[in-house]
């Protein structure tokens, strides 16, 4: 398995990046926020890949971050969700947006991505809710955790454990991280904060 590429790109396409590494050009399917967060050709750049392997081909994609890969991850465990097709979604919702689309029910945000019917995206939400549901049941209230303060999330906070639930992230990890974030920002600004909090250690 490659976990990762570092190296220097050489060639960039609408939906994947060539990175050349000890004289190998590897290309990788990625997302279009991938590719606007990249630097430009001739530079160096690392990406976090996933290795696919069918009968007729091997294919690798790429991704900027860990949340990306995570949520494509996720995504492809659904049925009927290949790698394109999470690439698309992907390509027009962050991470982030796309845990939160996941985490409120809403298909149509999801069904502005190529390839992606309402059934398709309704299947995604039950799956991956169904998950999330797993990890934070839809009536439990966090009042505290060990060996941390006092933390109490509420409205927006709620909202984006639970979506970070969709990206991997379970609620006895994430809460600590919130505490000095502001609970009256948005939904996807707190799941940001959030996980630039996580990346920093």
């Amino acid at each position: 398995m490659i976990y990762s590429l570092n190296g220097k790109i050489i060639l960039t396409e609408p939906n994947a990046v060539v990175i050349e590494c000890g004289g190998v050009g590897y290309k990788c399917l990625t997302t279009i926020n991938t590719i606007r967060s990249l630097p430009e050709t001739g530079k160096q750049a690392m990406v976090y890949t996933h290795m696919i392997v069918r009968e007729d081909a091997v294919e690798l994609c790429g991704f900027a971050d860990r949340s990306e890969l995570n949520c494509f991850r996720l995504l492809t465990s659904v049925s009927g969700v290949g790698a394109k097709v999470a690439i698309a979604i992907l390509s027009v919702l962050t991470p982030e947006q796309t845990a939160v689309a996941v985490s409120s029910g809403n298909s149509k945000a999801l069904t502005k991505a190529s390839g992606v019917g309402n059934k398709l995206a309704q299947r995604i939400i039950l799956e991956l809710k169904d998950k999330v549901k797993e990890i934070v049941p839809s009536d439990t209230t966090f009042t505290s955790l060990p060996d941390s303060a006092e933390i109490i999330p509420e409205g927006n906070i709620s909202k984006a454990i639970g979506a970070l639930a969709v990206l991997g992230y379970s609620p006895d990890y994430v809460t600590p991280y919130m505490g000095g974030i502001d609970p009256s920002l948005p939904v996807e600004k707190i799941i940001g904060e959030t996980l630039k909090a996580i990346g920093k250690k």
